[in-house]
């Protein structure tokens, strides 16, 4: 999911900003926010948790989700 990720990513900034977490490195981080499954995709508005999915997409579907947000 790497270069799907990295694409999406590119042709989302400004207006969305896509991060990764190694949860291996940040384990605390993957407990505090669920992650059970990767990948897991959160989507957060002014720090808030607004959407979820677990599993890979292509950069064209990732974007079709991200767009569909609320």
């Amino acid at each position: 999911m790497a270069p799907a990720f990295a694409q999406a990513a590119a042709r989302l900034e400004p207006r969305v900003r896509l991060a990764k977490v190694d949860t291996d490195a940040e384990p605390a981080l993957a407990s505090r926010f669920g992650i059970r499954s990767i990948p897991t995709l959160i989507a957060f508005r002014h720090g808030r948790e607004i959407a979820r999915r677990a599993g890979a997409l292509d950069a064209a579907s990732l974007q079709r989700w991200i767009d569909s947000l609320p």
